[in-house]
C-alpha cells in the first residue's frame, strides 16, 4: 500500500490569506480544503466567520456548516468529525489540506490528544453554569483569574466552557496553562507538515479592519438577525463569536452600530495576537512572510517544502 503524503496544514492569524493559499495548493495537488475552524462549524454563520462563498469556491470545502447554531459543537466532536472526513476523501484519492486558525482544533485532528469528560451534572459545574447565567461569562473568568490567573490568561473571556473547565481543575489543583505547556509534545496521529502565514502587524491590522467592514457592506448585521429568530443568543457557544456577540448586543440595544464596528475590530485584533502566541510556541510551524507574495507565490513554496520532506 503506498503511504499517504504527510497532510499540509496552513495556519496563522486571521485575515493573513489562509483561505486562498490552501485553495491554491488543494488545486494544484488534487486536494480539498478541511476547515480547521471553531466558529465555520457552525451553519449559517457565514459573513461573520469569513467562510469563501460558495460560488466563489474553486474547490470543495469541508467541515463547515456541520453543526445548528443552537448546538454548542466542541473540540472533541471536532476531533471526531474532522478525522472521518480526512480519512474518507484520502481512498478517493482526495488529498486533504488543512486551513485555520484554531491552534486547539488542528491539534486535536492531527496529534493525539484525549480529552476528559469533565463533570457534567456535578454540582460544581452547575454553580459555574448558574454563575454565568445569572452574572455573565466575566463574572466566572473573574473568579478564574482571581484563582488561577496563568489559565485565565491563556482563555478567551467570553469562552464560558473552557473558563468553567480551567476552574474544574483549580478545583483538582491542577492547572489548565500547565496543560497547554504539554500540547505541542503529543506524539502525532497524522504525519503533517504546518506553514504559518505571517504579515507584519501593522499591515495585518489594516487587513482586519478592512475585512470588518466589508462584513458589515456584506450584509452582517442582516445575517445575525436572522439567525436570532432561529436561536442564536449569548448565551450559546456560537453566539460568543466575536462578530456575533457584538451585533447581538446592538440588537438588544446596549450599544450602537459603530460601536459594535469598532468592538469587532478591536476584538478581531486580540484574537490575532493570541492566534499568532498559539502557533508560535509550536516549533512545527514553518512561517512564510506574506508581505508581496500572492497566494500562488506562496502555494509554490510550500507545495516544494513538502514534497521535499517527504522524500
Amino acid at each position: 500500500m503506498t503511504a499517504c503524503p504527510p497532510l499540509i496544514c496552513i495556519v496563522g492569524p486571521t485575515a493573513s490569506g489562509k483561505s486562498a493559499v490552501a485553495e491554491e495548493i488543494s488545486l494544484r495537488i488534487g486536494g480539498a480544503v478541511v476547515s480547521v475552524d471553531a466558529m465555520q462549524v457552525y451553519t449559517g454563520m457565514d459573513i461573520g466567520t469569513a467562510k469563501t462563498p460558495l460560488v466563489e469556491r474553486r474547490c470543495a470545502l469541508h467541515m463547515i456548516d456541520v453543526c445548528p447554531i443552537t448546538e454548542n459543537y466542541s473540540v472533541e466532536r471536532f476531533q471526531s468529525d474532522a478525522r472521518a472526513c480526512i480519512d474518507r476523501l484520502r481512498p478517493e484519492g482526495t488529498e486533504p489540506v488543512l486551513c485555520g486558525g484554531t491552534g486547539l482544533y488542528l491539534n486535536a485532528v492531527i496529534d493525539e490528544m484525549d480529552f476528559a469528560s469533565g463533570y457534567r451534572g456535578d454540582d460544581r459545574r452547575e454553580a459555574y453554569e448558574g454563575l454565568a447565567r445569572s452574572e455573565g461569562p466575566q463574572a466566572v473568568y473573574d473568579l478564574l483569574m482571581t484563582r488561577d490567573p496563568k489559565s485565565a490568561a491563556a482563555i478567551h473571556p467570553n469562552n464560558v466552557r473552557r473558563v468553567i473547565r480551567a476552574l474544574e481543575l483549580a478545583d483538582e489543583g491542577k492547572s489548565y496553562a500547565a496543560s497547554l505547556t504539554t500540547l505541542h509534545d503529543r506524539a502525532t496521529h497524522y504525519d503533517a507538515r504546518i506553514f504559518g502565514l505571517m504579515l507584519p502587524r501593522e499591515q495585518l491590522y489594516r487587513r482586519i479592519d478592512a475585512r470588518v467592514d466589508e462584513m458589515f457592506n456584506h450584509g452582517l448585521v442582516a445575517e445575525v438577525e436572522r439567525l436570532r429568530a432561529q436561536g442564536l443568543s449569548t448565551a450559546t457557544t456560537a453566539g460568543q463569536a466575536i462578530g456575533y456577540k457584538e451585533i447581538l448586543q446592538m440588537l438588544e440595544g446596549t450599544i450602537t452600530c459603530e460601536e459594535a464596528r469598532e468592538a469587532i475590530k478591536v476584538g478581531t485584533r486580540r484574537y490575532a495576537k493570541r492566534q499568532i502566541s498559539w502557533f508560535k510556541h509550536d516549533g512545527r510551524v514553518r512561517w512564510i512572510d506574506m508581505e508581496g507574495s500572492d497566494p500562488s507565490e506562496a502555494a509554490s513554496l510550500i507545495i516544494s517544502e513538502a514534497h521535499d520532506d517527504a522524500l
